[in-house]
């Protein structure tokens, strides 16, 4: 199906996922604008339809797939690799993030999960903002000697994405949204950020109750 990215924003507006504020960031930026992801993908009608997008991007002129495995991040991308692997009739895995004696992170395929030698790869993630995601999950792919075809994400607030490059081959992989989306932040403080200007309580959203990515 050919999804708009209008769609895609009414998607993350009707379910709250979008949010209008002002709001401190990870980052100790200022935003006012937040985009929950997990407000949208609590909703299966409206990850069905994301992730149907998602895998008419990878299917050929006949409707078969032109890969053999979904794959995806925790966490975000459990549910959209599931998803996206049903409705093309595949395995959907994901990877954990793990770390190793020096505390240094990566990403992993466990609990059982096979990646096969030669299989095509389909990677989808939930947001693109710097990359880092997408990037870490290139080194369990490659290292299980798989071909990654495509990196798809709903949506992209890196500023236009088109390719991550993997750390360990130096490959470059093709990467496309569902949608763009550009987010301005601020310096805190009255003289730099609009909210902090006009007196409006900060939020910090976020799973842990800490500042939000």
């Amino acid at each position: 199906m050919s999804l708009s990215a209008a769609r895609v924003e009414a998607l993350f507006l009707e379910s709250g996922a979008l949010r209008a504020g002002h709001f401190a960031l990870k980052s100790g930026r200022h935003g006012d604008r937040y985009v929950e992801k997990f407000q949208v993908l609590q909703f299966p009608r409206a990850v069905s339809e994301l992730c149907a997008a998602f895998a008419d991007r990878v299917r050929g002129p006949d409707g078969r797939p032109l890969v053999d495995l979904v794959v995806g991040p925790t966490t975000g991308g459990v549910i959209l690799a599931f998803e996206t692997a049903r409705q093309l009739g595949l395995r959907g895995i994901f990877a954990e993030e793990v770390k190793d004696a020096s505390g240094a992170a990566r990403r992993e395929f466990r609990r059982g999960f096979r990646v096969d030698p030669g299989s095509r790869v389909l990677l989808v993630d939930d947001i693109l903002t710097t990359g880092g995601s997408l990037v870490a999950m290139l080194s369990p792919i490659e290292a299980a000697g798989a071909e990654l075809v495509l990196a798809a994400v709903i949506v992209d607030r890196s500023g236009g994405a088109t390719h991550v490059t993997s750390p360990v081959t130096g490959h470059s992989y093709p990467v496309e949204a569902l949608w763009s989306l550009d987010l301005p932040t601020y310096e805190a403080g009255a003289a730099t950020c609009p909210g902090c200007a006009a007196g409006l309580a900060v939020e910090a959203p976020g799973s842990s109750g800490t500042k939000a990515t």
